[in-house]
């Protein structure tokens, strides 16, 4: 591997983010988010916090005799970007409400062709 070539797999040590919300997307809508709907997302949460992290993810957990398989969208905020003090639940609040319309818009908005006719 050449010095200038990104390794395929590698060992990640995360810093947790100092907020996050999950959105379960796809437990809801029977789909996956698209690339414009996240998009959505963003611009419904950048006017309460000023920096924001989306992560649209497949999650496989499996073990023993379970398998979990669901879409799920990620929301982190990063300790910089919070404010001090009380004032982090009132944020917490309107983002899961800001989070909670945008899914329920894009499930109006689109079906996944699973409903019953």
């Amino acid at each position: 591997m050449q010095a200038t070539e990104a390794p395929l797999a590698f060992v990640s040590r995360p810093v947790p983010p100092a907020l996050e919300l999950r959105v379960n997307f796809g437990v809801f809508a029977g789909r996956y988010a698209t690339p414009a709907e996240l998009d959505d997302l963003a611009l419904a949460l950048l006017p309460e916090v000023e920096f924001v992290t989306i992560v649209s993810e497949h999650r496989l957990e499996v073990g023993g005799r379970m398998e979990v398989s669901l879409h799920q969208v990620r929301v982190e905020v990063a300790e910089e970007h919070l404010p001090e003090g009380g004032s982090r639940e009132l944020l917490s609040a309107r983002l899961v409400d800001a989070a909670e319309r945008w899914a329920r818009g894009c499930m109006s908005g689109r079906h996944s062709g699973l409903e019953e006719s």
